[in-house]
């Protein structure tokens, strides 16, 4: 077990480590479900590939029940309001709370609509996976605190690449997706153990605090951030669920197969600000004009950043970029270039939500993100039905764009006002 820590902690530089392995761990993570899919796809076929994609849509909303939004809370927490047993208290009462709603939720799915058996565990045993994700996302973000994102984000580079290779390994071979699917859930439990919770002892105290003062303090305190992500995931999960309500399994796989690239676009600028949280949070609380001129700076770069990526991603998904998926998944998908392209641009668009999110969580107006979250997720509940019954694969596509680049600007707007509302404080401060 030992063995395993110094292999994780092994580094010459770890500002680069981290830069690399974040990295790393952001391309691997985009990378799982387009790769089962693949398999899934040419294994199974488009039926069993359509109910992983919702599965892995449903988990991926759950996910956010067990994050609770505190992680970048917790990065960027650098004068420890909250001690770490605290923030992991605080978590496995998080985790607790999304086993049960997943486990709801598949009830209510046998139930109330059309879900088999089968369809019910698969998302379950999805929804297992993600509670490790989230349980070990306390441990990283206590060694992001401590200055070593490396060690947490090669803890999430391994658990992936193992989790995903036990999936594809037992598609392979028994082409059973129930099978594949435990499997998939018991070596996420095992890479948890052995990576995330195995190299937290070298910078955490495994025993948690209940403290109720305190627990009502990170609910609190997180609640707009997780109500924010909660909604977030929705809004851009919004056309996947209408498509589950309303239309085919293969529909559904057809529409996550050109929606990889898109989301692709989001997770590739995430892992480039990621490691610079830190970074953002001394400059605003250096509470300095300059500092904050700073920060203006590092916003505008990253804006162009992502600009860049859209831009490039268009264009490959204009040219290249239907051939390459249908080569990929061994599905014919001529006929949705012009959807791949409208999902692209909402790609995009939820590169800059996310980050605008993450700015405003740093300069802690974190409450106005749920007014912003709320009315978008208001819109997608209201417009899902009829543009997906409407306008089929286009309607989703259409929705999704629509909806990131209304949440976009709405961010950017707030993003403005808070730093400016602050730099005005400040000058009037130096007078």
């Amino acid at each position: 077990m030992r063995k395993i820590v110094a292999l994780l902690e092994k580094t010459n530089n770890v500002k680069r480590s981290s830069y690399t392995w974040n990295a790393l761990n952001a391309i691997i993570s985009a990378l799982q479900n387009p790769v089962i899919l693949l398999v899934m796809t040419r294994t199974n076929g488009v039926f069993d590939a359509g109910v992983f994609s919702i599965a892995f849509a449903i988990a991926t909303l759950m996910l956010y029940v067990g994050l609770y939004g505190l992680r970048r809370f917790q990065s960027s927490d650098l004068d420890e309001k909250y001690s770490f047993s605290e923030y992991h208290g605080m978590r496995i009462l998080t985790c607790s709370l999304m086993i049960f709603v997943s486990a709801i939720y598949c009830i209510y799915g046998m139930i109330f609509t059309s879900y088999s058996m089968e369809k019910a565990l698969v998302i379950f045993m999805i929804c297992i996976v993600k509670v490790c994700q989230a349980y070990s996302d306390v441990y990283h973000g206590c060694m992001q605190q401590k200055g070593r994102l490396d060690v947490a984000t090669k803890s999430s580079s391994v658990r992936y690449t193992f989790e995903m290779a036990a999936y594809v390994v037992l598609l392979l071979v028994t082409h059973n997706l129930l099978l594949s699917t435990a499997a998939f859930m018991v070596a996420s439990i095992i890479g948890l153990l052995l990576t995330s919770v195995n190299a937290g002892r070298n910078y955490c105290t495994y025993r948690p605090s209940f403290n109720k003062a305190k627990i009502k303090g990170l609910a609190i305190e997180g609640f707009p951030l997780f109500a924010s992500l909660f909604l977030n995931m929705y809004i851009s999960n919004a056309p996947k669920y209408a498509i589950d309500a309303f239309l085919t399994e293969e529909t559904q796989a057809i529409y996550n197969m050109i929606f990889m690239p898109a989301f692709a676009v989001m997770l590739i600028a995430n892992f480039i600000f990621n490691p610079i949280l830190t970074t953002y949070a001394e400059l605003w609380l250096a509470e300095k004009r300059e500092q904050i001129g700073k920060l203006k700076k590092e916003i505008k770069k990253q804006m162009l950043v992502i600009l860049g990526l859209t831009i490039l991603g268009l264009t490959i998904a204009a040219t290249i970029g239907i051939p390459v998926l249908a080569f990929i998944f061994g599905v014919s998908l001529s006929e949705y270039k012009a959807e791949l392209c409208v999902v692209m641009l909402g790609g995009g668009a939820l590169a800059y939500a996310t980050y605008f999110s993450t700015v405003i969580t740093i300069i802690r107006m974190q409450k106005t993100l749920i007014v912003c979250y709320g009315i978008v997720a208001l819109a997608a509940k209201l417009l899902s039905r009829f543009f997906v019954l409407t306008y089929g694969i286009m309607g989703a596509a259409s929705m999704y764009a629509f909806l990131m680049g209304v949440l976009a600007v709405m961010l950017f707007v707030i993003t403005v006002y808070g730093i400016r509302k602050e730099s005005l404080r400040l000058k009037k401060l130096s007078q």
